[in-house]
């Protein structure tokens, strides 16, 4: 008989009633743990405020700061250092800013655009050259000005490393109050540094695995709700919900495919064995793809939309495959350092795999080149779990524990940026970070 992992077989003690996770709303708080050695330094000066128009509702040059400072991969020089207040390109003194040792600096004006709505005019000056590298502007509802200046966050971001940001993105993430059976479980969505966290969904009964459409206006998600697992989809702007999946036994681990049309689940039917399906949202028509005695669960879609890699325990643990779909061949084995690799999910760009490894006694987050095979882990916690990339495919957002608190962390592609997003009380897990809007 194979031996139950217990991090590999969380859903299956959360399907029985138990969980291990306490906790209470709350708003998540950004600490930076490790960074690069030689951030870029960068000047990020104050917005000017156009004459007669009412200061909007975030300051947007410190919400650009404090953004490109929380990558790891920049220092920015404090507005008490700051030799001088431009507020356009042709005024920035690149030899005094030189000087304060910033390579960069940012400028930029706020206008009234038109009713409950500003103009961010930004400009990105290059102090080594003198040159302006950047100018554009953004239109950002009056309500919005804070997701306005993650969009220049972004355009900053992208222009000076070459990678698209993910500020202007979300995640989501369960929290849990309270103890059993008097838990009060919540479906959070939030802006990427952890503000505007709003409630999608609260329930007495459990919540898990949300997931994001490719598209970002859904969240699929598991509901205990009836008491027993239903699988759920809703439209986030307006609360438009539907249960998709609630037949006989498991119903979990949802994923949506590229193309937003179907999810891959995991479902056990009357048998109780788990296995892999794909359920087309729009006819209800599913489909099996594997079919095997072992244990096959947590699904993540390829970019192609072709092929999926999962969890299954055929090889006597814990291992990654990987399922052409309408292929006729055995799944493919992929992860083979160590005897447990779980929770596989791909990277944008199709070219990288992060999961969760043990690693002595400790489960951590690892990532795997899909053409060389290579791989190395990438957390350093104990208790590492849920990983998921963000859309640019430089970060990633996974569920860990500090000092017996649950938290969620971000580590960096490359290992070298860690981030904990900690609750100011109670706490968080299983997230899921959003697409880039479009």
């Amino acid at each position: 008989m194979i031996k139950l992992l217990p991090r590999f077989w969380f859903l299956l003690f959360a399907l029985c009633g138990a969980s291990p996770w306490l906790g209470a709303q709350a708003q998540l708080r950004i600490d930076i743990t490790s960074g690069v050695t030689d951030p870029i330094p960068i000047a990020v000066v104050p917005f000017e405020l156009a004459a007669g128009a009412s200061a909007p509702s975030a300051d947007v040059a410190e919400v650009v700061q404090q953004d490109l400072e929380r990558s790891g991969r920049f220092r920015a020089l404090p507005r008490s250092s700051q030799p001088s207040r431009p507020a356009r390109a042709e005024t920035v003194s690149a030899g005094e800013w030189r000087q304060a040792g910033s390579d960069f600096v940012l400028v930029g004006r706020v206008s009234v655009a038109g009713p409950a709505q500003f103009a961010l005019d930004f400009e990105l000056v290059n102090a080594l050259t003198g040159q302006r590298v950047l100018a554009e502007r953004l239109l950002a509802p009056a309500a919005a000005v804070r997701n306005g200046a993650h969009r220049i966050s972004d355009r900053i971001y992208e222009k000076i490393l070459g990678i698209r940001g993910a500020f202007a993105t979300r995640i989501a993430y369960i929290s849990v109050d309270g103890a059993p059976p008097s838990q009060r479980f919540q479906l959070l969505v939030a802006d990427a540094d952890g503000e505007g966290a709003r409630v999608i969904l609260e329930s007495r009964q459990p919540l898990m695995s949300p997931s994001f459409s490719p598209d970002g206006e859904w969240l699929a998600y598991v509901s205990f709700e009836s008491r027993v697992a239903a699988i759920y989809v809703q439209r986030l702007r307006t609360g438009e919900r539907r249960r998709v999946s609630a037949r006989a036994g498991i119903n979990g681990a949802p994923a949506w495919s590229p193309d937003g049309t179907r999810l891959a689940v995991t479902l056990s039917g009357r048998s109780g064995n788990l296995d892999i399906y794909t359920l087309e949202l729009a006819t209800q028509v599913l489909t099996r793809v594997t079919d095997d005695p072992g244990i096959d669960t947590e699904a993540s879609w390829a970019p192609d939309g072709r092929t999926i890699y999962f969890t299954s325990d055929r090889s006597g643990g814990p291992q990654v495959y990987r399922q052409t779909l309408g292929a006729s061949e055995r799944p493919r084995r992929i992860t083979f350092s160590g005897n447990y690799n779980a929770r596989p999910r791909v990277s944008p760009d199709g070219t990288r795999l992060a999961f969760v490894t043990r690693e002595g006694g400790a489960y951590r987050v690892g990532i795997q080149d899909l053409g060389t095979g290579a791989s190395r882990v990438l957390s350093r916690g104990n208790q590492d779990e849920s990983p998921s990339f963000a859309p640019n495919g430089d970060t990633l957002i996974y569920a860990s524990r500090d000092r017996r608190q649950g938290v969620l962390a971000t580590v960096s592609a490359d290992g070298l940026i860690t981030q904990r997003l900690k609750s100011d009380r109670g706490e968080v897990r299983e997230p899921a970070w959003g697409p880039h809007a479009r």
